[in-house]
Protein backbone atom coordinates (compact mmCIF):
# COMPACT_ATOMS: atom_id res chain seq x y z
CA UNK A 1 0.00 0.00 0.00
CA UNK A 2 1.24 3.49 -0.39
CA UNK A 3 1.99 5.48 2.74
CA UNK A 4 3.26 9.19 2.89
CA UNK A 5 6.56 9.28 5.19
CA UNK A 6 6.10 10.49 8.90
CA UNK A 7 8.47 12.11 10.51
CA UNK A 8 9.89 9.94 13.91
CA UNK A 9 8.91 11.58 17.21
CA UNK A 10 11.66 12.22 19.36
CA UNK A 11 12.48 9.86 22.21
CA UNK A 12 10.78 6.97 20.44
CA UNK A 13 12.25 4.00 21.33
CA UNK A 14 12.65 0.94 19.50
CA UNK A 15 9.33 -1.54 19.58
CA UNK A 16 9.50 -4.05 22.37
CA UNK A 17 6.76 -6.57 20.22
CA UNK A 18 7.01 -9.05 22.99
CA UNK A 19 5.60 -7.17 25.62
CA UNK A 20 3.97 -3.70 23.71
CA UNK A 21 2.34 -6.30 21.04
CA UNK A 22 3.28 -3.46 18.81
CA UNK A 23 6.28 -3.11 16.41
CA UNK A 24 7.38 -0.33 14.06
CA UNK A 25 6.01 -0.47 10.58
CA UNK A 26 6.30 0.99 7.00
CA UNK A 27 6.15 4.97 6.85
CA UNK A 28 2.97 6.20 8.42
CA UNK A 29 -0.83 7.03 6.86
CA UNK A 30 -0.62 10.58 5.52
CA UNK A 31 -1.47 12.46 8.42
CA UNK A 32 -0.03 15.25 10.08
CA UNK A 33 3.48 14.21 11.91
CA UNK A 34 2.90 13.53 15.90
CA UNK A 35 4.12 16.45 18.14
CA UNK A 36 7.48 16.12 19.02
CA UNK A 37 8.10 14.79 22.57
CA UNK A 38 8.95 18.00 24.78
CA UNK A 39 12.47 17.61 26.51
CA UNK A 40 12.25 17.24 30.08
CA UNK A 41 12.92 20.40 31.10
CA UNK A 42 10.55 22.40 28.78
CA UNK A 43 7.41 20.04 30.29
CA UNK A 44 4.91 22.21 32.34
CA UNK A 45 4.87 19.84 35.02
CA UNK A 46 6.71 18.55 37.26
CA UNK A 47 6.45 14.72 38.15
CA UNK A 48 7.07 13.11 41.51
CA UNK A 49 7.23 9.50 42.39
CA UNK A 50 4.60 8.29 44.97
CA UNK A 51 5.21 4.82 45.30
CA UNK A 52 6.27 1.62 43.29
CA UNK A 53 4.54 -1.27 42.29
CA UNK A 54 5.23 -4.79 40.91
CA UNK A 55 4.01 -4.88 37.31
CA UNK A 56 0.82 -2.32 37.74
CA UNK A 57 -1.75 -2.72 35.16
CA UNK A 58 -4.48 -0.53 36.36
CA UNK A 59 -5.73 2.36 38.97
CA UNK A 60 -8.90 3.57 40.44
CA UNK A 61 -9.25 6.69 43.00
CA UNK A 62 -11.61 5.55 46.04
CA UNK A 63 -13.81 8.44 46.97
CA UNK A 64 -11.47 8.90 50.61
CA UNK A 65 -8.61 9.86 48.09
CA UNK A 66 -6.64 6.46 48.36
CA UNK A 67 -5.88 4.36 45.37
CA UNK A 68 -6.65 0.72 44.10
CA UNK A 69 -4.07 -0.44 42.10
CA UNK A 70 -4.26 -3.89 40.35
CA UNK A 71 -0.56 -5.66 39.89
CA UNK A 72 -0.22 -8.22 37.24
CA UNK A 73 0.33 -11.31 38.86
CA UNK A 74 -3.07 -10.91 40.59
CA UNK A 75 -2.45 -8.58 43.62
CA UNK A 76 -4.71 -5.76 44.35
CA UNK A 77 -3.27 -2.96 45.96
CA UNK A 78 -4.54 -0.49 48.62
CA UNK A 79 -2.51 2.94 48.61
CA UNK A 80 -3.31 5.20 51.49
CA UNK A 81 -1.48 8.46 49.80
CA UNK A 82 -1.40 10.48 53.33
CA UNK A 83 0.86 7.78 54.53
CA UNK A 84 2.28 6.06 51.83
CA UNK A 85 1.73 2.86 53.41
CA UNK A 86 0.07 -0.33 50.92
CA UNK A 87 -1.68 -3.16 52.28
CA UNK A 88 -2.59 -5.78 49.67
CA UNK A 89 -6.69 -6.50 49.66
CA UNK A 90 -7.27 -10.45 49.57
CA UNK A 91 -10.12 -12.41 47.91
CA UNK A 92 -8.87 -11.44 44.27
CA UNK A 93 -10.05 -14.05 41.54
CA UNK A 94 -6.73 -16.44 40.32
CA UNK A 95 -5.27 -14.83 37.62
CA UNK A 96 -3.83 -16.56 34.57
CA UNK A 97 -0.34 -15.03 34.34
CA UNK A 98 1.70 -15.14 31.32
CA UNK A 99 2.58 -13.02 28.39
CA UNK A 100 -0.03 -10.01 28.80
CA UNK A 101 -2.04 -12.12 30.71
CA UNK A 102 -2.82 -11.49 34.58
CA UNK A 103 -4.71 -9.21 36.72
CA UNK A 104 -6.12 -6.39 34.56
CA UNK A 105 -8.76 -3.28 34.92
CA UNK A 106 -10.16 -2.11 37.67
CA UNK A 107 -13.09 0.32 38.31
CA UNK A 108 -15.91 1.55 40.92
CA UNK A 109 -19.65 1.16 40.47
CA UNK A 110 -21.40 4.81 39.99
CA UNK A 111 -22.96 4.26 42.96
CA UNK A 112 -19.69 3.36 45.27
CA UNK A 113 -20.58 5.26 48.07
CA UNK A 114 -23.51 3.36 48.67
CA UNK A 115 -23.16 0.06 47.72
CA UNK A 116 -19.52 -0.20 47.37
CA UNK A 117 -19.27 -2.28 44.69
CA UNK A 118 -15.72 -2.76 42.18
CA UNK A 119 -15.13 -4.61 39.12
CA UNK A 120 -12.39 -6.01 38.46
CA UNK A 121 -11.09 -7.89 34.51
CA UNK A 122 -8.31 -10.59 34.63
CA UNK A 123 -6.90 -13.24 32.09
CA UNK A 124 -8.48 -17.00 33.71
CA UNK A 125 -7.53 -20.24 32.55
CA UNK A 126 -9.95 -22.44 30.28
CA UNK A 127 -9.75 -26.35 29.28
CA UNK A 128 -6.81 -27.62 27.20
CA UNK A 129 -4.42 -24.58 27.41
CA UNK A 130 -6.95 -21.92 26.61
CA UNK A 131 -7.46 -18.63 28.23
CA UNK A 132 -9.73 -15.63 27.95
CA UNK A 133 -10.36 -12.56 29.67
CA UNK A 134 -12.95 -12.59 32.10
CA UNK A 135 -14.87 -9.80 34.53
CA UNK A 136 -16.28 -10.11 38.16
CA UNK A 137 -17.75 -7.77 40.20
CA UNK A 138 -17.31 -7.76 44.40
CA UNK A 139 -17.80 -5.75 47.44
CA UNK A 140 -15.12 -3.93 48.52
CA UNK A 141 -14.59 -4.33 52.41
CA UNK A 142 -11.62 -2.21 53.79
CA UNK A 143 -10.53 -2.65 57.30
CA UNK A 144 -9.21 -0.15 60.07
CA UNK A 145 -5.78 -0.87 58.94
CA UNK A 146 -6.32 -0.03 55.45
CA UNK A 147 -6.18 -3.83 53.94
CA UNK A 148 -9.36 -5.44 53.00
CA UNK A 149 -11.20 -7.47 50.77
CA UNK A 150 -13.01 -8.16 48.02
CA UNK A 151 -16.31 -10.44 48.78
CA UNK A 152 -19.33 -12.06 47.07
CA UNK A 153 -17.10 -11.91 44.34
CA UNK A 154 -19.13 -13.36 40.93
CA UNK A 155 -18.04 -13.43 37.65
CA UNK A 156 -20.53 -11.48 35.32
CA UNK A 157 -18.52 -11.90 32.10
CA UNK A 158 -16.34 -13.98 29.79
CA UNK A 159 -14.31 -13.95 26.61
CA UNK A 160 -16.00 -16.50 24.45
CA UNK A 161 -14.46 -19.08 22.67
CA UNK A 162 -11.62 -19.22 24.91
CA UNK A 163 -8.38 -19.71 22.68
CA UNK A 164 -4.85 -20.61 22.66
CA UNK A 165 -1.94 -18.24 23.64
CA UNK A 166 -1.34 -15.18 26.00
CA UNK A 167 -1.97 -11.99 24.37
CA UNK A 168 -4.65 -9.06 23.56
CA UNK A 169 -6.90 -9.84 26.19
CA UNK A 170 -7.87 -5.94 26.32
CA UNK A 171 -10.36 -6.06 29.24
CA UNK A 172 -10.80 -2.49 30.31
CA UNK A 173 -13.41 -1.41 32.11
CA UNK A 174 -15.48 1.94 32.03
CA UNK A 175 -18.74 2.83 32.89
CA UNK A 176 -20.78 5.22 30.25
CA UNK A 177 -23.24 8.04 31.22
CA UNK A 178 -25.68 5.80 30.46
CA UNK A 179 -24.78 3.24 33.39
CA UNK A 180 -24.16 0.98 31.61
CA UNK A 181 -20.55 -1.14 32.06
CA UNK A 182 -18.58 -0.86 28.49
CA UNK A 183 -15.77 -3.62 28.53
CA UNK A 184 -12.80 -4.18 25.59
CA UNK A 185 -12.93 -7.72 24.34
CA UNK A 186 -9.62 -7.69 21.82
CA UNK A 187 -9.10 -10.47 19.68
CA UNK A 188 -6.42 -12.73 20.88
CA UNK A 189 -4.01 -12.33 18.15
CA UNK A 190 -6.42 -14.79 16.29
CA UNK A 191 -7.47 -12.17 13.78
CA UNK A 192 -10.53 -13.14 12.36
CA UNK A 193 -12.69 -13.40 15.19
CA UNK A 194 -13.17 -10.03 15.44
CA UNK A 195 -15.70 -10.00 12.39
CA UNK A 196 -17.37 -13.24 13.78
CA UNK A 197 -20.34 -12.81 15.50
CA UNK A 198 -20.57 -15.93 17.02
CA UNK A 199 -18.28 -14.90 19.22
CA UNK A 200 -17.31 -11.42 21.64
CA UNK A 201 -13.52 -11.54 20.81
CA UNK A 202 -12.64 -7.98 18.85
CA UNK A 203 -15.47 -6.07 19.91
CA UNK A 204 -16.91 -3.48 22.38
CA UNK A 205 -19.64 -4.79 24.95
CA UNK A 206 -22.29 -3.27 26.68
CA UNK A 207 -23.74 -4.82 29.51
CA UNK A 208 -26.15 -3.69 32.79
CA UNK A 209 -24.26 -3.40 35.92
CA UNK A 210 -24.89 -6.47 36.91
CA UNK A 211 -23.91 -8.41 33.41
CA UNK A 212 -27.19 -8.56 31.77
CA UNK A 213 -27.55 -7.46 28.16
CA UNK A 214 -29.55 -4.26 27.69
CA UNK A 215 -32.29 -4.64 25.19
CA UNK A 216 -31.21 -1.89 23.33
CA UNK A 217 -27.90 -2.93 22.38
CA UNK A 218 -27.14 -2.92 18.35
CA UNK A 219 -27.37 -6.68 18.11
CA UNK A 220 -30.07 -7.76 20.64
CA UNK A 221 -32.31 -9.18 18.14
CA UNK A 222 -29.61 -11.51 17.01
CA UNK A 223 -29.50 -13.16 20.51
CA UNK A 224 -26.70 -15.03 22.15
CA UNK A 225 -23.43 -13.67 22.74
CA UNK A 226 -24.09 -11.19 19.49
CA UNK A 227 -26.39 -9.44 22.24
CA UNK A 228 -23.42 -8.50 24.10
CA UNK A 229 -21.58 -6.39 21.12
CA UNK A 230 -21.54 -2.48 20.84
CA UNK A 231 -19.05 -2.56 18.28
CA UNK A 232 -16.85 -4.77 16.14
CA UNK A 233 -14.04 -5.23 13.94
CA UNK A 234 -11.29 -4.54 16.87
CA UNK A 235 -7.66 -5.46 17.41
CA UNK A 236 -6.06 -5.00 20.95
CA UNK A 237 -8.26 -2.11 22.85
CA UNK A 238 -6.21 -1.04 26.22
CA UNK A 239 -8.29 2.13 26.77
CA UNK A 240 -12.03 3.03 26.41
CA UNK A 241 -13.04 6.69 28.05
CA UNK A 242 -16.29 8.83 27.60
CA UNK A 243 -15.57 12.71 26.73
CA UNK A 244 -17.55 15.54 28.32
CA UNK A 245 -19.98 14.94 26.14
CA UNK A 246 -21.02 11.39 26.96
CA UNK A 247 -18.99 10.24 23.79
CA UNK A 248 -16.91 7.12 24.09
CA UNK A 249 -13.63 6.38 22.76
CA UNK A 250 -10.83 4.13 22.52
CA UNK A 251 -7.17 3.39 21.24
CA UNK A 252 -6.15 0.24 20.44
CA UNK A 253 -2.93 -0.85 19.30
CA UNK A 254 -2.68 -1.53 15.51
CA UNK A 255 -0.58 -4.67 13.72
CA UNK A 256 3.36 -3.89 12.52
CA UNK A 257 2.00 -0.19 13.14
CA UNK A 258 -1.03 2.00 12.87
CA UNK A 259 -1.92 2.49 16.35
CA UNK A 260 -5.54 4.47 16.32
CA UNK A 261 -7.99 5.97 17.99
CA UNK A 262 -11.53 5.67 17.36
CA UNK A 263 -14.64 7.35 17.93
CA UNK A 264 -17.30 4.38 18.70
CA UNK A 265 -19.98 4.58 16.98
CA UNK A 266 -23.25 2.45 17.84
CA UNK A 267 -23.03 -1.19 15.74
CA UNK A 268 -19.93 0.17 13.85
CA UNK A 269 -17.50 -2.42 12.41
CA UNK A 270 -13.51 -0.87 12.81
CA UNK A 271 -12.47 -3.50 9.92
CA UNK A 272 -9.77 -5.25 11.35
CA UNK A 273 -8.19 -7.68 10.37
CA UNK A 274 -9.62 -6.98 6.89
CA UNK A 275 -8.65 -3.40 6.71
CA UNK A 276 -5.75 -1.49 8.84
CA UNK A 277 -3.27 1.45 8.58
CA UNK A 278 -0.66 -1.20 9.61
CA UNK A 279 0.69 -4.29 8.04
CA UNK A 280 1.17 -7.81 9.09
CA UNK A 281 4.45 -8.61 10.99
CA UNK A 282 5.84 -10.68 8.41
CA UNK A 283 5.86 -8.04 6.22
CA UNK A 284 2.03 -8.99 4.46
CA UNK A 285 0.46 -5.61 3.65
CA UNK A 286 -3.33 -5.14 4.54
CA UNK A 287 -5.75 -2.21 2.48
CA UNK A 288 -5.78 0.89 4.63
CA UNK A 289 -9.12 1.69 5.24
CA UNK A 290 -9.62 4.43 2.78
CA UNK A 291 -9.97 1.27 0.64
CA UNK A 292 -13.20 0.20 2.35
CA UNK A 293 -15.10 3.46 3.13
CA UNK A 294 -17.76 0.86 4.74
CA UNK A 295 -15.87 0.40 7.74
CA UNK A 296 -15.17 2.95 10.06
CA UNK A 297 -12.04 4.43 10.04
CA UNK A 298 -9.67 5.43 12.94
CA UNK A 299 -9.70 9.38 13.93
CA UNK A 300 -5.73 9.17 14.59
CA UNK A 301 -3.79 6.61 13.80
CA UNK A 302 0.05 6.07 14.46
CA UNK A 303 3.04 5.29 12.64
CA UNK A 304 6.04 4.87 14.23
CA UNK A 305 3.51 3.45 16.80
CA UNK A 306 3.39 4.62 20.14
CA UNK A 307 2.50 1.05 21.73
CA UNK A 308 -1.24 2.82 23.36
CA UNK A 309 -2.20 1.46 26.84
CA UNK A 310 -5.30 3.49 29.05
CA UNK A 311 -6.89 6.37 28.36
CA UNK A 312 -8.55 9.09 30.25
CA UNK A 313 -10.17 12.70 29.30
CA UNK A 314 -8.85 15.47 31.61
CA UNK A 315 -11.16 17.46 33.53
CA UNK A 316 -10.15 18.85 36.20
CA UNK A 317 -8.39 22.71 36.78
CA UNK A 318 -4.73 22.10 37.87
CA UNK A 319 -4.01 22.18 34.09
CA UNK A 320 -6.83 24.53 32.38
CA UNK A 321 -4.78 24.30 29.39
CA UNK A 322 -5.95 20.80 29.19
CA UNK A 323 -9.50 20.62 29.66
CA UNK A 324 -11.17 18.07 27.81
CA UNK A 325 -8.29 16.75 25.99
CA UNK A 326 -7.30 13.26 26.10
CA UNK A 327 -4.54 11.59 27.23
CA UNK A 328 -2.60 8.15 26.70
CA UNK A 329 0.08 6.47 28.12
CA UNK A 330 2.97 5.01 25.52
CA UNK A 331 4.80 2.01 26.18
CA UNK A 332 7.56 1.53 23.16
CA UNK A 333 7.14 5.10 22.80
CA UNK A 334 8.02 5.93 26.50
CA UNK A 335 5.78 9.07 26.11
CA UNK A 336 2.41 10.52 27.68
CA UNK A 337 0.60 11.80 24.73
CA UNK A 338 -2.03 14.79 24.64
CA UNK A 339 -4.76 14.41 22.01
CA UNK A 340 -6.79 17.54 21.19
CA UNK A 341 -10.25 17.74 19.83
CA UNK A 342 -12.49 19.96 17.38
CA UNK A 343 -15.57 18.14 17.67
CA UNK A 344 -15.33 14.57 16.33
CA UNK A 345 -11.86 15.81 14.83
CA UNK A 346 -8.69 14.68 16.51
CA UNK A 347 -5.15 15.22 16.81
CA UNK A 348 -2.18 14.75 18.56
CA UNK A 349 -1.06 17.78 20.32
CA UNK A 350 1.98 17.19 22.44
CA UNK A 351 4.16 14.23 23.43
CA UNK A 352 6.11 14.00 26.60
CA UNK A 353 8.70 11.85 27.09
CA UNK A 354 8.86 10.09 30.25
CA UNK A 355 11.54 7.81 29.33
CA UNK A 356 9.87 4.59 30.92
CA UNK A 357 7.43 2.57 29.47
CA UNK A 358 3.60 4.15 30.73
CA UNK A 359 1.06 1.44 31.49
CA UNK A 360 -1.98 3.63 32.68
CA UNK A 361 -3.00 7.01 33.19
CA UNK A 362 -5.62 8.60 35.82
CA UNK A 363 -6.75 11.89 37.10
CA UNK A 364 -6.80 12.61 40.47
CA UNK A 365 -9.20 14.27 42.25
CA UNK A 366 -7.43 17.40 42.55
CA UNK A 367 -6.81 17.79 39.09
CA UNK A 368 -3.28 16.16 39.22
CA UNK A 369 -2.24 13.13 36.56
CA UNK A 370 -1.68 9.98 37.72
CA UNK A 371 0.56 7.78 35.91
CA UNK A 372 1.61 4.42 36.58
CA UNK A 373 4.65 2.91 34.33
CA UNK A 374 4.97 -0.49 33.08
CA UNK A 375 7.30 -3.80 34.56
CA UNK A 376 8.90 -4.47 37.82
CA UNK A 377 9.50 -1.71 40.52
CA UNK A 378 7.40 0.62 38.21
CA UNK A 379 6.73 4.02 39.75
CA UNK A 380 3.67 5.54 40.53
CA UNK A 381 3.98 9.02 39.45
CA UNK A 382 2.30 12.04 40.58
CA UNK A 383 2.23 15.31 37.83
CA UNK A 384 1.45 18.73 39.29
CA UNK A 385 1.95 22.25 37.40
CA UNK A 386 5.76 23.52 37.57
CA UNK A 387 5.58 26.61 39.99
Amino acid sequence: MTRTPLLLALGLLPILATTACNAAGPDATGQKAPAAATANDQRPFTATEVSRFDQPWAMTFLPDGSLLVTEKRGKLQHLDLASGQKHEITGVPKVAYGGQGGFGDVILHPDFARNHLVYVSYAEEGTLDTRGAAVARATLALDANGGGQLKDLKVIWRQTPKVSGEGHYGHRLAFGPDGKLWISSSERQKFDPAQDMSGNLGKIIRLNDDGSLPSDNPFASQGGVAAQVWSLGHRNVLGIAFDANGKLWAQEMGPAGGDELNLIVRGANYGYPIVSNGDHYDGRPIPDHDTRPEFAAPQVTWNPVISPAGLMFYSGNLFPQWKDSAFIGGLSSTSLVRVAFDGDNAREAERFNMGERIREVEQGPDGALWLLEDGSKARLLKLTPKA
